[in-house]
């Protein structure tokens, strides 16, 4: 990471009110040794509940103080309405900075995994149900109000034949993929690097099979264009000016 200027003291102040300090020191305690959690690597800002907390937290990398966020602000709006859950009774991995914004509801179940990606983010209002397997890549940062669920939560037949349909399925998204706003990731959906996702999208099946550097989108997605990217040489130092929290 780049070096970046120290807040002032006004603007550690201002963010240590931004901070709940009791679910942080609760959390960081729980799931980790002592000489991790005394650093506060995993920070969680405003109104948040706790779910099952019996789970594996894993943070590659140093611990450094609020290296994950959760209820950060950096979007445009700065409201919450107050409904952030947390529930890891599975395994959850930080593989470096991770970002989620805020009133997001996280759920890994138990036996499932969960691998949020170096500088990976969730926008406000995003559902992330893990009862099996999802993946989010380097760089991969979700829009606000989507959904990430690897489950249909409901047994399915065919009426016909008496076929069951699996409930469950993993979902693994590349790294630096662009995903815009209310956009829903089902069973099975895998992305490859490098792919744009289109606003009010369904992702439901393998699209790797279309190449790097795409556009996506549409009820259920398809290709829209190719050659296609974020100016990612621009975009990472934009990012870690907005999302990376020095204390």
């Amino acid at each position: 990471m780049t070096k970046q200027q120290k807040p002032s003291l006004r603007q550690r102040l201002r963010l240590y009110r931004k901070v709940n300090w009791i679910q942080t020191l609760r959390f960081n305690y729980k799931m980790f040794p002592a000489k991790v959690a005394r650093k506060l690597p995993v920070v969680f800002y405003g109104r948040v509940k706790f779910g099952d907390l019996s789970g594996e937290v894993v943070l590659q990398g140093a611990p450094i103080m609020g290296k994950v966020g959760f209820g950060q602000q950096f979007e445009k709006f700065s409201g919450s309405r107050g409904i952030a859950e947390f529930s890891i009774s599975g395994t959850l991995v930080f593989k470096g900075y991770c970002h989620m914004g805020k009133d997001c509801q996280f759920s890994v179940s138990p036996g499932a995994y969960c691998e949020m990606g170096d500088m990976s983010a969730l926008g406000s209002n995003v559902k992330l149900i893990c009862t099996e397997r999802i993946v989010l890549g380097d760089w991969t940062g979700i829009g606000f109000e989507s959904q990430l669920i690897d489950t249909n939560a409901h047994p399915m037949i065919n009426t016909e034949t008496g076929e069951r349909y699996p409930m469950k399925g993993p979902i693994q998204l590349g790294s630096h993929n662009a995903v815009s706003n209310r956009v829903s990731f089902m069973p099975n959906c895998k992305t490859p690097d490098y792919c744009v996702i289109a606003s009010n999208s369904l992702c439901n099946k393998d699209y790797t099979q279309l190449g790097e550097k795409i556009l996506i989108g549409g009820v259920p997605a398809k290709l829209i264009k190719e050659n296609y990217s974020r100016d990612w040489d621009q975009e990472r130092e934009i990012l870690k000016r907005n999302k990376i929290v020095r204390f």
